[in-house]
């Protein structure tokens, strides 16, 4: 298993009439623990859902996760599933195009901008905003644990953030309009039309092989990255 980086800076109710069927309603212990929040990872580690340390984010978890999740909650042409690792691979390549001039760790955080999505999955935009601030919380969280994990700040300059939202927002036109059954014009009233990226051709991926090649291309930038610092 591939090594992952050194820590950086990093009583009841009152009885209903007898008409009605009964409802017991259990108080809950004072000293009772807290509901399970913690997920545990094939790696052994147990994940705090709501309170996540980056001690406990593992690359292959991630990779492992994000390989088994579908994107457009799996409405994709195909016999296989169009993963959110697929996907992720796909921003990386979007961001070095329309900014050849980034170091690795942006790209690197180009490459994990849905590392979330590997415990809590994936969901489409309009159910995120429906959902409300409290996923919006829980997501924030654990991606701060990620990119701290990976030596990246908590959050990322507002200039990469958009940036990596534009490749994203590209990704996701390319897949509307291949596999989630989009014409081009709706997709590019949802999304926008591509520009500053290369015309892609997305062909699905079996889970093995997308998972190998997200862990490689994270070791790729991890190399860089270290190489920078003069490791």
């Amino acid at each position: 298993m591939l090594a992952g980086p050194a820590l950086r800076c990093y009583g009841g109710w009152p009885a209903e009439p007898k008409s009605q069927p009964m409802t017991t309603v259990r108080r809950k212990s004072p000293t009772a623990p807290p509901p399970r929040a913690w997920q545990r990872m094939l790696s052994g580690r147990r994940l705090d859902l709501l309170d996540p340390s980056p001690v406990d984010i593992e690359i292959e978890d991630i990779a492992h996760g994000l390989a088994r999740v579908a994107r457009w909650n799996g409405q994709t042409k195909g016999p296989l599933p169009f993963s959110v690792a697929q996907h992720s691979l796909l921003v990386e390549v979007f961001c070095g195009a329309l900014r050849p001039d980034w170091p690795a760790k942006w790209r690197l955080a180009a490459l994990l901008h849905d590392g979330p999505e590997f415990v809590i999955g994936d969901m489409i935009s309009p159910f995120k905003s429906a959902l409300g601030d409290q996923y919006r919380t829980i997501e924030k969280r654990l991606q701060r644990a990620i990119h701290l994990r990976f030596g990246l700040p908590a959050d990322l300059p507002e200039t990469i953030e958009k940036a990596i939202k534009r490749a994203d927002r590209a990704s996701a036109f390319f897949e509307a309009t291949q596999l989630a059954g989009f014409d081009p014009i709706e997709a590019n009233s949802l999304f926008g039309a591509p520009k500053g990226v290369p015309p892609t051709i997305i062909r699905i991926e079996p889970t093995s092989t997308v998972q190998k090649r997200y862990l490689d291309r994270f070791s790729a930038l991890m190399a860089d990255l270290d190489r920078g610092r003069g490791r």
